[in-house]
């Protein structure tokens, strides 16, 4: 039953991931390519409908549940002869606080200082936020995928 447990945990652990991080890498590919060809209003008022509109139970549940289940996955692979996984979920969880920390301190607050400036110079708004934030999103998406890949390697081991 423990084992059953394990491997549900894990793939949870994993799918959460995925889906969570592929938030962030289709801002990364697409969304924001695509809001960098609009112009200064245009830009401010969709980054600011779409941070709204992510704020929501799919989203912040995979976001939220991906490193609480990965460390869940760890404590439940810490016994003996669990050991094979155990390397992998720990790398996972620490790129998954990576993830956690440059959205906390580096886009959340980007995104609330747009919102924030949405109403006055869209141009002035666009230029503190959309290089800083697109290089944020871009390093904590790297960290996430490869979260994502370390816990793909955990689920062949287990």
């Amino acid at each position: 039953m423990l084992e059953l447990v394990r491997n549900v945990v894990l793939i949870a652990a994993t799918a959460t991931t995925g889906l969570g991080i592929g938030a962030l890498y289709t801002f990364a590919h697409t969304v924001m390519p695509g809001l960098a060809r609009t112009d200064d209003r245009t830009l401010v008022r969709a980054f600011v409908a779409m941070d709204r509109a992510i704020m929501n139970p799919w989203f912040l549940g995979c976001f939220v549940g991906a490193p609480l289940l990965t460390a869940l996955a760890v404590a439940l692979h810490l016994p003996a002869g669990q050991r094979a996984v155990l390397p992998w979920t720990v790398v996972a969880l620490l790129l998954q606080l990576v993830v956690v920390v440059i959205t906390g301190r580096v886009n959340i607050p980007l995104n609330q200082q747009l919102a924030a400036d949405a109403g006055g110079d869209p141009a002035a708004a666009r230029g503190r936020f959309e290089a800083a934030w697109v290089r944020g999103n871009l390093i904590r998406t790297v960290a996430g995928v490869l979260a994502f890949l370390c816990l793909i390697c955990a689920l062949v081991f287990a």
